[in-house]
């Protein structure tokens, strides 16, 4: 007969570093959302990878994510409806407000497995799904978009000193649904491929040159201030993001520009739509090159003196998913298969990576310590 100590019942009990496991809900932030970033672009890219059985693999992990966006949804609208007070205190946070941005990049994750798996597998009519979800990813996109930075000019409070690429993230995605929308328009015709089209150059506009311009910034507050705190070691990478999913962007939008504008009487104007993708996405890649190299310096700097773990960490995979699929799509369009080698082995980064990280969130998640809200621990403004 096998006895198990207190201690052995403790460490196999999930959730166990909480005092109850309500306060999973209670202590839910918008950071899980990150998750869903991670996994679903993972998940598009995979099929990239010449080997056999990614487009299948590819497809379970988009469904296994839809699952997570589901539960993280749940989760987050329970914390609202039980714990109303505490919820409202995000917005009041200087980092934690940023993450309500991975809630549409999230969802446009699993819009465009809809397009890339579920095609296949249920047929064209799962487009008008995808349609129909595009639309609303606008329109989280956009809120986020002006929303957050109004409450950082009018309600937090930031210094230049504490600032990291997290601000990027609430105004990043509406160039990530643009992205989707120029993956969207190849399977539309007519009026709604002309409406999707416009509507997503109007996002990547709304979005990139604000990302840029915070970028800017960032790098005048590392050279007078150096790296950020190890918490936000992956923050290096997130810089990545705006530039790979403008790049990307571009792309998708310039390869069927000519064909529905030259159906309003706009073939000159596709003609100058598609160079710009080219061009355009080809300047952004090689902009994109420098920060990579840059990160990926800082971020070994950061792991040689030692790094703790927290949800923050996916942000090591959005981004290099993202200019993986902008490489990818540059071989492509280009025929160099210097793109393609490159692109092909950030999507295995990518893969090793998501592992890696993945593996971390579940046993943090199963013990509990990642359900931490900084408002509960008294760190945001009441």
């Amino acid at each position: 007969m096998v006895s198990l100590s207190v201690g052995t019942l403790l460490r196999l009990r999930p959730l166990r570093q909480l005092e109850h496991p309500r306060e999973a809900i209670r202590q839910f932030t918008p950071n899980w959302f990150a998750v869903t970033m991670g996994t679903g672009i993972l998940a598009l890219a995979l099929p990239q990878l010449p080997l056999p059985g990614m487009q299948a693999l590819g497809q379970a992990l988009w469904l296994f994510n839809i699952a997570l966006f589901c539960l993280f949804s749940l989760m987050y609208a329970a914390r609202w409806v039980f714990f109303f007070h505490e919820a409202k205190q995000v917005f009041g946070h200087a980092t934690v407000s940023m993450f309500f941005g991975t809630i549409p990049m999230g969802l446009a994750t699993i819009i465009n497995g809809v397009l890339v798996f579920g095609v296949p597998l249920w047929g064209e009519q799962v487009v008008a799904l995808a349609f129909n979800l595009w639309w609303l990813d606008v329109v989280l996109a956009l809120v986020c978009g002006v929303s957050i930075p109004y409450l950082m000019f009018t309600h937090q409070e930031h210094s230049i000193d504490q600032m990291t690429a997290v601000w990027l993230l609430p105004v990043v995605a509406a160039e990530v649904a643009a992205a989707s929308g120029g993956l969207l328009v190849p399977y539309l015709s007519g009026d709604q491929a002309y409406h999707v089209l416009i509507a997503s150059y109007v996002l990547w506009a709304y979005s990139v040159p604000v990302a840029l311009s915070i970028l800017v910034i960032l790098l005048l507050r590392m050279a007078v201030h150096k790296l950020p705190h190890q918490n936000m070691a992956a923050s290096s990478l997130l810089s990545l993001g705006p530039i790979g999913t403008g790049a990307l962007g571009l792309l998708l939008l310039g390869a069927d520009a000519q064909s529905v504008m030259a159906s309003r009487g706009l073939e000159s104007v596709g003609t100058v739509a598609h160079g710009l993708g080219v061009i355009g996405g080809l300047l952004l890649w090689g902009l994109g090159l420098w920060w990579l190299l840059l990160a990926l310096l800082i971020t070994i700097r950061y792991f040689r003196h030692g790094v703790p773990f927290n949800l923050g960490w996916w942000g090591f995979t959005f981004p290099v998913g993202v200019y993986a699929l902008a490489t990818l799509k540059l071989g492509s369009v280009l025929q160099l298969g210097f793109f393609n080698a490159l692109g092909v082995g950030l999507v295995t980064l990518l893969a090793l990576m998501w592992l890696w990280v993945a593996s971390r969130t579940l046993k943090g998640a199963w013990r509990g310590e990642l359900f931490v809200s900084p408002c509960i621990a008294g760190q945001c403004p009441r």
